[in-house]
């Protein structure tokens, strides 16, 4: 089976609109196309942003009927279908098919004005989708005749992010070995990392899957049991289910990236206590990243085999405190930041904690 890329990740939510002005406003978007009952998408909006090379759409419901309303009910604002770009539609999902995987709507050409897009959608093994997406004519339409161009003019200021680096998946326990074998068995994926968390009171499983050379990662993660519940069963159990805890967006300059999202209001986690007095005696010198420079706007630092990471994590916007962001840089690194994840699991925690006091 021959996959790409991420060709976009739609989250279903409760106003399109708000949502859009949020990715716009506060994440650097740009909006480039929009839908609903004029454009042949009945009973809900959707607009369609793009930031480098990075693609979302939001879809709210226009009533209280319906998949995406009864959806964003169960689960809250959260990304719904992670779609799969693929030169040959109909090959790819039968292939999956025959795999095991479970249609949820058959390959379906959308032509208008020259332009071509071939669609089909499979059930991901959670309460997500996959779409799988083939574009003959690219540059065109998001989905030709359904969707319409917007010119909302530049998103203010140049791009914060290049791309989507990976979505990130809570699970619930016992269901990650049964994950790891879809993707490997579906959709041909290979398993790439493993990383086995513990902080003071709860701790995790997790393993990595990609396809097309790492354009498509899946961090999937289950937690284990400990003293207290942890942050993926609060996810979890917030969530109405397992699903995509965070969407990680590539950046080519973090700390230029963390300053434009502090000043557009975007919270970042705090590291945890202790995190940079023990950074260099963990990683030796910091070359061009001064530990005050990387304090000063939590960004965490790692070193794999292949070179240098940094990430920083938002607060969840939302509700019920469910899906949040990851901002990355990659210098020749291929890992996740093996340190990070388990910093990254004892910040979620404080931040929990502060958020119940």
């Amino acid at each position: 089976m021959v996959l790409t890329n991420v060709e976009h990740a739609e989250l279903y939510v409760g106003d399109a609109v708000l949502s859009a002005y949020y990715f716009c406003h506060a994440l650097g978007f740009r909006m480039v196309a929009s839908g609903g009952p004029e454009s042949g998408l009945a009973g809900q909006r959707s607009f369609v942003l793009e930031q480098g090379a990075a693609r979302l759409v939001v879809t709210s419901a226009l009533g209280g009927e319906g998949e995406v309303a009864e959806y964003v009910r169960a689960h809250g604002d959260s990304v719904r279908d992670i779609a799969l770009g693929t030169p040959d539609v109909v090959a790819a999902f039968d292939q999956a098919v025959r795999r095991g995987a479970r249609p949820v709507a058959r390959p379906a050409v959308f032509e208008a004005a020259g332009q071509r897009v071939v669609k089909a959608t499979l059930a991901g093994p959670g309460g997500w989708v996959h779409s799988l997406i083939q574009r003959d004519t690219p540059g065109g339409a998001f989905l030709p005749g359904v969707y319409l161009p917007v010119d909302a003019g530049p998103s203010g200021g140049a791009s914060l992010f290049r791309d989507v680096d990976h979505l990130a998946f809570a699970l619930r326990a016992g269901t990650l070995l049964d994950t790891v074998a879809f993707y490997v068995d579906v959709f041909g994926f290979e398993e790439t990392h493993q990383e086995d968390v513990r902080t003071e009171y709860s701790g995790m499983s997790s393993r990595v899957v990609q396809a097309a050379g790492g354009r498509i990662c899946f961090p999937l993660q289950e937690p284990v049991s400990g003293t207290r519940r942890g942050q993926l069963e609060d996810f979890v159990d917030a969530h109405g289910g397992a699903g995509v805890q965070h969407l990680a967006f590539l950046a080519d300059d973090i700390v230029r990236a963390v300053d434009s999202l502090g000043q557009r209001g975007v919270g970042l986690l705090d590291a945890p206590r202790g995190y940079y007095e023990a950074l260099e005696a963990r990683l030796g010198s910091l070359g061009p990243f001064p530990r005050e420079q990387l304090q000063s706007r939590n960004i965490l630092m790692d070193r794999d085999a292949w070179g240098v990471l940094l990430q920083v994590f938002t607060r969840s916007q939302h509700a019920r405190r469910t899906l949040f962001f990851e901002v990355i840089q990659r210098h020749q690194a291929r890992g996740f930041g093996g340190a990070n994840i388990q910093a990254l699991y004892a910040a979620k925690e404080q931040d929990a904690t502060r958020a119940v006091g």
